[in-house]
């Protein structure tokens, strides 16, 4: 029984105060940041935008992440395995996040921001998360 109870507690879902649900997204990046062979231009969102634009700007991050992915399997990356990863795991947190409905009129599309290399895209990306995961 104890056995039981260990395990279940060990992979249970981390929802404590001190965790943020966006770490293993954090973990994942860590892991692909170093890529060379990952060579793409994406919409990379500001990361001051307004706080009523988060939910768009991460989910701009997100789908652009859908992009990496692609490019990955055509061109057989070295960090296929982490990108598909940490788009898993990014649309997990999405869907388990509760949003606000509305969106501001002033938030911009994905494609309205500046295409930027990979690189700065992956800085930006941080950014972002590391602010989200300290509200």
């Amino acid at each position: 029984m104890r056995l039981v109870i260990f395990f279940l507690c060990a992979y249970a879902p981390k929802t404590a105060a001190g965790h943020c649900k966006w770490a293993e997204v954090l973990k994942d990046l860590e892991q692909i940041k170093a890529s060379k062979d990952i060579d793409v231009s994406l919409y990379t969102a500001n990361t001051d935008e307004d706080k009523e634009c988060q939910e768009p700007v991460i989910r701009c991050f997100f789908l652009e992440t859908k992009v990496i992915l692609q490019e990955c399997l055509i061109k057989k990356c070295s960090k296929t395995q982490d990108v598909f990863n940490m788009w898993k795991n990014g649309n997990a947190s999405l869907e388990n996040k509760k949003w606000n409905s509305t969106t501001s009129a002033k938030c911009k599309e994905c494609e309205e921001y500046e295409e930027k290399n990979f690189t700065e895209f992956i800085q930006s990306f941080e950014k972002v998360i590391q602010k989200e995961c300290k509200h």
